[in-house]
């Protein structure tokens, strides 16, 4: 008998003026639960979680970040205060991702919040940092870590092997890739992590960007034009 593979539920809450794919995800057979990229609106965040608490029994136990941009990591601190406070333990809820390589950004976050008109932004310091080759654990799903850079220097792809899935951040989108037009973007490292790292994984394989409509890898690449 073909043991049932875990599976996971996500809900997307766009998030900030950029309409960020903020996500909730957990395991359906532990209910175990983690935050991706709360970019900020973390009042609109907190509503989500707790229905997803009532309706599911999901409890929330990390925040994971693919990268260290505003409008994915900006509302990550006061999350994770706000998570850790409602526990009874008192366990801090942690801060997990992306590479090291981003913290430059997420230090800076304070400042380009007040650059885009997102007042109380805060830094944010992870507890844990990712890289290449690690593996995170909710519940009875494991998500493997690929180091994707370009769109910023410690960009992680989160990829779910049991149920083909990808958080991609803003490493590849439907129909395009991550901007690079930035004074630390690497356009030829972008392109060479998506057709080394991301295309290998399998045209099968649903992946979520941070904005816009899930795609997969069979689709982009087939059309994307920046990677044909």
């Amino acid at each position: 008998m073909s043991q049932e593979q875990p599976r996971l539920q996500i809900t997307i809450v766009p998030v900030t003026p950029f309409q960020q794919n903020a996500s909730l995800v957990w395991c359906t057979q532990t209910k175990a639960a983690a935050v991706v990229d709360p970019g900020g609106d973390v009042d609109r965040l907190l509503a989500a979680i707790g229905q997803a608490e009532k309706d599911h029994g999901a409890h929330f136990g990390a925040i994971w970040l693919t990268h260290g941009h505003i409008d994915h990591a900006g509302g990550a601190t006061e999350l994770a205060e706000t998570l850790t406070a409602r526990r009874a333990s008192g366990q801090r809820v942690p801060i997990i991702g992306p590479d090291q390589r981003d913290a430059f950004l997420l230090d800076r976050l304070p400042q380009s919040g007040l650059q885009f008109g997102m007042a109380g932004v805060r830094a944010v310091t992870p507890d844990r940092w990712l890289s290449e080759g690690d593996v995170l654990e909710l519940g009875e799903l494991q998500f493997n870590v690929l180091h994707c850079p370009g769109h910023t220097p410690g960009s992680v792809v989160l990829f779910n092997a049991s149920n083909a899935f990808a958080f991609v951040g803003d490493v590849l989108f439907q129909g395009s890739v991550g901007r690079t037009d930035f004074d630390y973007g690497d356009p030829e490292a972008l392109i060479a992590a998506i057709k080394t790292k991301l295309l290998p994984l399998g045209d099968d394989v649903t992946f979520l960007p941070g904005h816009g409509a899930a795609s997969s890898i069979g689709a982009e690449r087939r059309s994307n034009p920046f990677i044909r």
